[in-house]
């Protein structure tokens, strides 16, 4: 059996790991300091990775959602409060981010899980599989489900225009989250 050390790329694993802490619990120190901690737990766990079970993604998403379960199990429920606007479009920007983040929050843990493993940490839905530990058809079924509800949600919302759909939200809100862990 070949032992391959999975942190021997870490960049890229570093954007995605950021990239699902921050879907989960919001950008900024502390989706940096998740992050840090879940690199922290795979450098002193590393020896207990197997190729065999999984990708090194798979694996530190498994120690990430950890360490995210921890901080949200002793986090308040963040406000809906809407920040100053710092320029022109951005009041509406703002108000679009604020409903989409009050959306996804009304959904269940196991549905934000999901979005997040799929666009937050952009996983295939067979990858998310390995992670969760379902199959590749179960995995596409509960994506498919949890955007419905979204869909449900945000169009239950009148501030919301129902001309874009929520996938396409998710798709816009995914690549702005990758765009700043990338930057």
């Amino acid at each position: 059996m070949t032992v391959r050390d999975p942190l021997a790329n870490p960049e890229p694993l570093i954007r995605r790991v950021y990239a699902y802490v921050a879907y989960r619990i919001g950008d900024g120190p502390d989706a940096e300091d998740v992050t840090s901690e879940t690199f922290e737990r795979a450098i002193r766990g590393r020896h207990t990775y197997e190729a065999s079970k999984g990708t090194p993604i798979a694996w530190l998403l498994g120690i990430a959602r950890r360490c995210v379960a921890d901080v949200l199990s002793g986090r308040p429920t963040p406000s809906a409060e809407v920040p100053e606007p710092a320029g022109p479009g951005h009041e509406e920007e703002s108000i679009r981010r604020l409903t989409l983040s009050a959306a996804i929050a009304a959904l269940d843990d196991r549905e934000q899980e999901l979005l997040a493993l799929r666009y937050g940490a952009d996983l295939t839905a067979r990858r998310i599989g390995e992670v969760l530990g379902l199959r590749t058809n179960a995995v596409e079924v509960a994506l498919h489900r949890a955007l419905l509800r979204l869909r449900s949600l945000l169009e239950a919302d009148s501030s919301v225009g129902k001309e874009t759909a929520a996938s396409d939200r998710i798709e816009v809100e995914a690549r702005q989250t990758r765009g700043k862990a990338a930057g």
